[in-house]
């Protein structure tokens, strides 16, 4: 459910007065104009003894519309209580022994729904050590929260407040069916990222990486590069990192430090071998449609409800047009209402394939008990 006014009262009234169901979780995506009202579900939720947790997102989804107010109001049927990992920002951070509470041995393909800050930089680290703990034992689907206004702001929350450099994995009871797209392809490349520290590239081709990389786009955009205007151009020229059998795993360059250092959206490891990509309105909408068709692959099962993962630098590119690329999805996976986010990087995997942090790309996944 979308709610325009999302405070404890109106989350009371809009599930109704019997409250959701026993080993039930209500999952909240919250709009980041309405990150005020966070304190007050926290207590309002928490006096009447409701099982919640969420995010704050740039923007949310419902249907073939995006919000920046309100909040997505969703009740998962839950395998537990969601596990919060704190300490994002360093590589000492501890994952909880899922196994103890978790069977990792069931015959269903459930799905872990994982909320991780979107500016925190150790993402692909921990995403990496939780697919050494869980494998293919379950599907995954998620993306980042956080505000593009303040990269210092809490942006995960539960009953016991409002965290930073932290994720929520949460084990619900429903399978699913992923669809993952971006819709841009390669432009030049390779380019060996051969100095690198998390998310920020020093080098490329052992040179300055601005210099490197504005030199790359600046005979196809015609315009010369600079440091005042780089996001302007670089949201639409990204990395991509080589993936055997899918499409290239996109990198966002969001902006250039005092050094001359590009700082992206997720880690680059170093030696990277990288591309340049480019895309435009009609990739990127088709993309969309393949990825919303590919979840649809299941439709024989009935679907509880569909969520999607929409990286919000999408929404910036597209402009105008991505309220068509949302009419797009939701024609695909009506009846089903679409629920979702604008997220700072999406994650997904389909259990057979390695656990990855996207971004500038489209994660949507149809969930059926």
């Amino acid at each position: 459910m979308y709610l325009e006014d999302p405070n404890a009262d109106s989350i009371i009234e809009a599930i109704g007065p019997e409250g959701i169901p026993a080993q039930s979780l209500l999952l909240i995506f919250l709009a980041e104009q309405s990150r005020a009202e966070i304190p007050g579900l926290i207590r309002g939720l928490n006096k009447r003894h409701i099982n919640f947790c969420g995010g704050v997102f740039p923007g949310i989804i419902y249907g073939d519309k995006s919000y920046e107010r309100g909040a997505v109001v969703i009740i998962l049927p839950a395998l537990e209580n969601p596990f919060l990992i704190r300490g994002l920002d360093t590589h000492k951070f501890v994952l909880p022994d899922f196994g103890r509470k978790i069977n990792l041995n069931h015959r269903k393909k459930y799905t872990a729904i994982i909320l991780v800050d979107g500016w925190a930089p150790r993402i692909s680290l921990f995403l990496s050590e939780i697919f050494n703990r869980l494998g293919d034992s379950f599907r995954y689907f998620g993306g980042g929260a956080g505000s593009l206004n303040s990269k210092a702001r809490p942006s995960i929350f539960t009953p016991e407040g409002e965290f930073r450099n932290a994720a929520l994995v949460i084990f619900t009871a429903l399978e699913s069916t992923l669809g993952v797209r971006h819709g841009w392809e390669r432009l030049t490349g390779p380019i060996i990222a051969t100095d690198t520290h998390n998310h920020i590239i020093s080098e490329l081709n052992w040179a300055p990486a601005l210099e490197v990389y504005c030199a790359s786009i600046e005979t196809d955009c015609k315009k010369k590069i600079t440091p005042r205007n780089f996001y302007r151009f670089s949201m639409r020229y990204p990395f991509g990192i080589y993936k055997k059998g899918s499409e290239d795993v996109v990198r966002d360059p969001i902006a250039v430090n005092s050094k001359g250092e590009l700082i992206c959206v997720g880690e680059v490891p170093e030696n990277t071998a990288l591309y340049i990509l480019q895309g435009d309105e009609n990739s990127l909408l088709r993309a969309a449609g393949q990825a919303a068709r590919e979840s649809m692959k299941r439709r024989k099962k009935e679907i509880t409800f569909c969520l999607v993962a929409d990286c919000v630098s999408r929404s910036l590119f597209l402009g105008d047009a991505f309220r068509q690329e949302l009419k797009t999805v939701q024609s695909i996976v009506q009846p089903s209402i679409l629920y979702g986010i604008l997220s700072i990087g999406e994650i997904g995997s389909k259990g057979e394939s390695y656990l990855e942090l996207f971004n500038k790309t489209i994660v949507i996944g149809a969930f059926h008990g």
